[in-house]
This record gives structure tokens, sequence and C-alpha cells, in this order.
């Protein structure tokens, strides 16, 4: 079954596919709404279907909310600073503010204890790396853009991060030392949205269109899941499916048997999936971007017409007991949430 969460003239969406966007008990969830005016973080009741705002004031990153292991507290950014939002209603509590920076989607260690996020300014880019508690914090630079930043779920003193465009995946401790490249690739291997699988440790990725690998953290082995065009990827908590979307073909929202590839469908998300270099197997050159109306981040809802925009994709993720996904759709003209039984 199928339900259609939000609604409206006003766009919508779940949190990134790298986070669930359902609180513990999976009878609300948060999700991202322009409905104001600018990006605000609301939340709403699956069973009632009331909402209420929990942000206001400057918009957030509209893909940075990720819920805090409290169970209650959802980090957001907001330009250069972080953001706790107590769902109770207690005052916003800014945990640290980076002048001059835009921060971007953030990450969450598996204690609560450590937060990074991704960021971008005229003094560069790389990532901020800071405590819950705003008591300490850090910039580790990075000569590329960075996005996806991730604590390892068995390792937290290890982030997993992308460097875009190539090479992808990247490691590096939180005080700043062991960074590293973990797989040496060229424009033409279009490697997208890595993330650990499950509690393995391990990593897991797509080969844009062509595969979806599992990469051992420590052999730095790569071996192919399934030859599949899995397209933004969500493992399950034991690391035993992953679900995902497709596009070129859109064959809609699938799980992916992590020991046997095997696969079935879960249902159509009906979205328009757009952003022209999807039709590719490589990374954007410059005069891909010559022909886009702006040459925004990936994470941006603006129109680009290299990588999106954003809120056109459907970016699938788990509830909590794994008895529901959650996913994006502009089927209807203007993109809402949707919740699916598994």
């Amino acid at each position: 079954m199928i339900r259609q969460i939000t609604s409206g003239p006003h766009i919508n969406h779940p949190t990134y596919f790298l986070q669930s966007s359902f609180f513990p008990g999976d009878r609300e969830m948060f999700f991202t709404s322009y409905r104001t005016g600018d990006a605000q973080l609301f939340e709403v009741s699956l069973a009632s279907g009331e909402f209420r705002q929990l942000t206001g004031g400057a918009p957030i990153h509209p893909y940075s909310p990720a819920l805090h292991p409290d169970g209650r507290t959802i980090v957001v950014t907001r330009g250069g600073g972080l953001w706790a939002i107590d769902r109770a209603g207690a005052p916003e509590r800014k945990i640290c503010e980076f002048s001059g920076l835009q921060l971007g989607e953030c990450s969450i260690d598996a204690k609560g204890e450590w937060l990074t996020a991704a960021f971008a300014g005229a003094a560069g880019r790389g990532l901020i790396v800071t405590r819950f508690d705003g008591a300490e914090a850090s910039i580790i630079p990075f000569p590329r853009t960075v996005i996806h930043p991730q604590f390892h779920p068995l390792e937290p003193e290890w982030i997993e991060f992308s460097g875009d465009p190539a090479p992808r995946i990247h490691r590096v401790r939180r005080d700043g030392t062991g960074l590293e490249c973990l797989y040496e690739h060229g424009n033409d291997e279009f490697i997208v949205h890595e993330t650990f699988l499950g509690s393995t440790g391990d990593l897991v990725f797509t080969i844009w269109p062509r595969a979806l690998c599992r990469m051992d953290w420590t052999t730095r082995e790569i071996r192919t899941i399934a030859g599949y065009n899995a397209w933004h990827i969500a493992p399950d908590g034991a690391g035993a499916r992953v679900l995902c979307d497709t596009n070129h073909p859109d064959e809609g929202l699938q799980i992916i048997d992590v020991a046997t590839g095997a696969r079935r469908p879960l249902c159509l998300s009906r979205s328009s999936n757009q952003g022209t270099q999807w039709k590719q197997s490589r990374y954007a050159l410059a005069e891909d971007f010559a022909h886009a109306r702006n040459t925004l981040s990936w994470m941006e809802n603006a129109v680009d017409t290299i990588y999106g925009p954003q809120h056109t994709h459907p970016h699938p993720s788990w509830s909590n007991d794994e008895s529901m996904v959650a996913f994006a759709s502009d089927q209807s003209g203007v993109t809402q949430v949707y919740v699916v039984d598994v």
C-alpha cells in the first residue's frame, strides 16, 4: 500500500536517502517543506496526518536533517551553522558556527557525540567536525567538493566521504589524520551514492548505471553485488538488503538481496527523475555544464539540468523497523512525501 503523506502546491520531501525520516516507533516522520516560502523542517503523524513546523527563520539546508540517537533531536545545517532542534519544543540550540562557510548535509556518529558536515566557501572546501555539545570544533580541508560525509558505524573515529567528481571514495579520521583515497578511478567510472552497508562496516556504492558494488573496508576488495542500474541506495540495518530507486530505465523502487543479487520490485515512484547527466556513464565535463542553467551543488533544489533538481528524485529510505519505505515523487506535478509498506 502506498500512502501520500503530504499535499499542496509547495515542494515537500523526506530527508536525504542516507538518513531515515522516521522517528522512533515509526508513528511520525519529519520532512522538509517549502510551504512557508523557503526550506523548513516539519513533522507529521502518519495516523492522523496532522503536521507541525519545527524550524523557522532562516531556511535550513533542505537535505541536512539527521536524527540524533536520542530520538528527539534533529540536527540541521543553516548557512555556516549546525543547529539542534528539539521536537518537544525547546528553543533551537546553535551547536557551532563557521563564518563565511556554507554547510551541507550532516552526519552523527552512533553514540551521538560527534557531528560532521561538508562545507564550501571562499576559504576552500572540506569537512567540519564538532562535538554535539559544541565544546570542540575543527576543519578538515580538502581540495575538491565534498559530499555525503558519514561516520563509520563500528569505528566512529573514521569518516567516509565523497570527493566530487573523481576519484570519489575517501576516508579520514575525525582528528584530520589518515586522509586517503580508497579507490583510484577516472572520470569514465561514474561512482555515486557511497554509503555503509548496514552494520557490516563495509561500503556499498553504484557504478552508474551498470552495477551495485561492495568494498571491504579493510582490504578494499571490490565485488559486484548485482549488475543493475541501482541509483540512490539505502542498505537495511543488517546489511542484508539494499533498497534503491532506478532510472534509465525507471523500474521503480527495488530491494536487492546482498548475498545473491536477486531483486524484487517494491513500487513505482512515478517521479520525473530529472538531470541530463544520468543519461551518461561518466561525470559531467565542462561542456556539459556549458548547457546547464546553473552549476549549483547536487544537493540543491534550484534548477540544475545536470544532476537534478534533487527534489525530482525518489531518494528512498527505510523506517526504523524496516516495514515501510519513505520516498519523494513529483507525479502530481509537485514533489510530495509518500510511504509504501514493504
